[in-house]
């Protein structure tokens, strides 16, 4: 081989190298900054149970299906549910028709009144003070509303998702929601989320960091088991050469703990065969990295839009058997509870929340960079 051949092939790995960011560029002994790759293996609602359930005092919420089998007569619960043998996993496609002309009720929740929801009246949430108050009074980007205390006891917690959710049995410790999405994700491959933390110093303390959050185009890299992977690789989804999804947050590296500056973030949600996508507003990281392979675990929180919340539970209704819900009782009781960012007339249209957070370590493939190297 010549020497400019020689020197062209040098020049091409170096590139191909420079495409791959991953903890795996720490172990090696690069020189600072470094980067920090990492995929998301489970992203959950940060809910707060106590051991019974005392946040929920008035029991845990009404579903769909018993709304529906209220309002029938005797004849009908025995000609629908063929004398009470088809059970309501089976029924669920007939029983959300129970609108004033058969309407959907998940589609059109706004057509029938249910009961209100029975949601949370503890005092204690995960999440963090989006609107910088304690008191719950309306601010320029919030409507007044009722604040926890934090687990950690955060004053002013801001968390009306779980308010809303945390007495419904498809969202608790042993529902389906949560459970059934991390599972989909990891079988199908879809909606993987990667977090990338460029200009690191000091993985352990660095006042000056950046995280970056991207969607991948790959699946997990999965053992024989069905087991995650340490330290696979992913391409990032580009479109016009650019992310087609993220957004890059400032942040600190503090005892190993990365926390970052509110920025506003739209990501992909693939779960339970349905796509939606997640927008929001204000989110702040808080990520405890790992020393080694170990997972970085962390809580995610921001203002949820609720169009695009909604869009996903309304996709969503037939799971109101499994998950034990009332799309109209929901309805009503988020538009009540919504607490961030008022319209022109005053309503909230986003509801403050807080997610749960795992990652594994990887590597992350710019492919904008291999591309040039080829």
């Amino acid at each position: 081989m010549s020497r400019s051949n020689i020197l062209k092939l040098g020049a091409a790995l170096a590139l191909v190298s420079a495409a791959f960011a991953g903890p795996a560029l720490a172990a090696s002994g690069a020189k600072s900054p470094r980067t920090l790759g990492y995929v998301v293996t489970q992203w959950d609602y940060a809910t707060y149970e106590s051991p019974f359930a005392d946040e929920c005092p008035e029991g845990l919420a009404v579903g769909n299906d018993e709304y529906w089998w209220r309002g029938l007569s005797r004849a009908d619960k025995d000609k629908l549910t063929n004398t009470g043998l088809i059970q309501p996993i089976d029924r669920r496609g007939t029983a959300v028709l129970r609108g004033p002309q058969g309407e959907d009720v998940c589609w059109k929740p706004e057509i029938v009144k249910d009961p209100p929801m029975r949601t949370v009246k503890g005092k204690l949430a995960f999440g963090f003070n989006l609107d910088g108050t304690t008191d719950g009074k309306a601010t320029p980007k919030s409507c007044a509303h009722e604040k926890f205390t934090g687990v950690d006891n955060t004053p002013g917690v801001d968390n009306q998702v779980y308010r809303l959710l945390g007495c419904l049995y498809g969202w608790r410790r042993n529902g389906v929601m949560d459970a059934y999405d991390d599972e989909e994700r990891r079988n199908s491959g879809r909606g993987v989320i990667l977090m990338e933390i460029t200009n690191v110093d000091d993985a352990r303390n660095d006042d000056a960091v950046d995280i970056t959050f991207y969607r991948a185009i790959d699946p997990f890299s999965l053992d024989a088991t069905g087991k995650i992977l340490p330290y696979g690789s992913y391409r990032i989804d580009m479109a016009n050469g650019k992310p087609r999804y993220g957004a890059t947050a400032k942040g600190k590296i503090v005892n190993g703990v990365l926390t970052t500056t509110p920025i506003d973030l739209s990501l992909p949600y693939y779960a339970n065969s349905i796509f939606a996508e997640m927008r929001l507003r204000d989110m702040q990281f808080r990520l405890e990295l790992p020393q080694g392979e170990g997972k970085a675990k962390g809580l995610m929180g921001g203002y949820y839009d609720f169009d695009k919340w909604w869009e996903y539970m309304m996709k969503a209704e037939f799971l109101v058997a499994t998950g034990d819900w009332s799309c109209p009782a929901m309805w009503e009781a988020a538009h009540r509870l919504a607490d961030g960012y008022p319209d022109k007339d005053g309503k909230c249209t986003a509801l403050s929340t807080a997610f749960k957070v795992e990652a594994l370590p990887a590597f992350i493939v710019h492919q904008d960079r291999t591309a040039a190297a080829r």
